[in-house]
């Protein structure tokens, strides 16, 4: 099946295809001619994803699904949360994302955190589907790791010693928060083919 999944970032892409396997074909906007940035200006990962969804099949009108994900830190009351990616201001990267949220939980003796992600199918007008996935763990003040991508390099998952950055893609794929949510996005899809 031919999915269209609304991401510009190759790591995410590699990532959902290593989850999905080879019964599902990805195909991103930038292969479809899209170059403008798709709006995701909503104030939850929900409605984020389901924008972003939406923005590709009211263009192409074919299946296609988009995903949200956050992290989420108990001190800083679930911040960066829906603006993780841009936590640091406009332009921001990874690093610059890092380094704010290392500086503002300076002095915080609770480094509890967790990922969420969403990702929203739609399959027709009538059809939108939320699938959600999270990652517990807690947020360590210097970056381990060369693996992965965005926060990865500080956030150790519960009962691991090391972080998301440095354990191997599969394992990520098989803990992590989108992991689960495009294997219950997978689950969903298979179980109605043999419908």
């Amino acid at each position: 099946m031919e999915l269209i999944f609304a991401t510009a970032n190759k790591h995410k892409l590699e990532e959902a295809q290593a989850v999905l396997g080879p019964s599902f074909t990805l195909v991103t906007p930038a292969s479809l001619g899209v170059t403008e940035e798709i709006p995701e200006t909503a104030e939850t990962l929900e409605e984020n994803a389901l924008m972003k969804a939406e923005y590709l099949w009211n263009r192409f009108h074919k299946p296609c699904f988009a995903d949200d994900t956050g992290l989420l830190a108990e001190a800083l009351g679930g911040r960066p949360g829906v603006y993780s990616a841009r936590y640091a201001g406009p332009g921001a990267d990874p690093q610059k994302n890092m380094s704010r949220l290392l500086s503002e939980l300076k002095g915080c003796t609770n480094k509890k955190a967790r990922f969420e992600t969403v990702a929203a199918l739609i399959l027709s007008p009538g059809e939108k589907y939320l699938f959600k996935g999270t990652l517990e763990g807690e947020i360590i003040e210097t970056p381990a790791g060369s693996g992965g991508f965005g926060y990865d390099p500080v956030f150790v998952p519960e009962g691991y010693d090391k972080t998301l950055a440095e354990i191997t893609p599969q394992e990520k794929n098989n803990i992590s928060h989108r992991g689960k949510a495009m294997r219950k996005l997978s689950d969903f899809l298979n179980n109605r083919a043999k419908s």
